[in-house]
């Protein structure tokens, strides 16, 4: 397993771990989290002349208060040009659960996967998550194992193989292997 700690830019370690795992060739999806669709750019130039099929997952209008959507229309135009799907959708492990929270106190059983999740890296969250949206979405297929990639913030730092699950069977999800994720998390 590669680290994404020590490297001038962890994206560097995720690109590097997922081109290897590609090589194997077993593998054609690839679902990255994207919020304002740059990182999906990123990895579009970085797949470039690969057979492989990216899937960009971004979170819904609203996120972050009003109504606006984080994904850059630049960055849309690209993925689309290219042929990229671009999952716009309420996060799997937060969603209502959130919002009941944060009006209520407390936590949701939902949540309580995502921190558990979070045991193991923001990022590690981030991919289990948008395999689900993606699996619900009907973009993937919940029989054959996809790379997901996800991050902290901006950019990436972790990369895994998993087998995606629907939201109503989630713990039929399996994560197959860790590629790459910031050591120390």
């Amino acid at each position: 397993m590669a680290s994404a700690r020590g490297a001038a830019d962890p994206w560097d370690a995720v690109v590097e771990a997922t081109l290897a795992r590609l090589a194997c060739g077993d593998i054609v999806n690839i679902l990255v989290a994207t919020t304002t669709g740059a990182t999906g750019v990123r990895m579009l130039g970085a797949l470039s002349g690969l057979e492989a099929k990216l899937i960009c997952v971004t979170h819904h209008a609203g996120f972050r208060g009003g109504d606006d959507l984080d994904l850059l229309p630049e960055h849309a135009t690209v993925l689309r040009a290219a042929g990229v799907p671009i999952l716009i959708g309420t996060h799997a492990l937060s969603g209502v659960g959130r919002s009941i929270s944060a009006q209520f106190g407390g936590t949701t059983p939902v949540e309580l996967i995502a921190h558990t999740l979070r045991l193991f890296g923001q990022g590690m969250k981030v991919c289990v998550e948008i395999a689900v949206m993606a699996a619900d979405a009907g973009l993937i297929s919940t029989d054959r194992d996809a790379i997901s990639i996800g991050g902290a913030g901006r950019g990436a730092d972790t990369a895994a193989v998993l087998r995606p699950a629907h939201m109503n069977h989630f713990f039929d999800l399996r994560v197959r292997e860790v590629l790459c994720k910031p050591s120390g998390t």
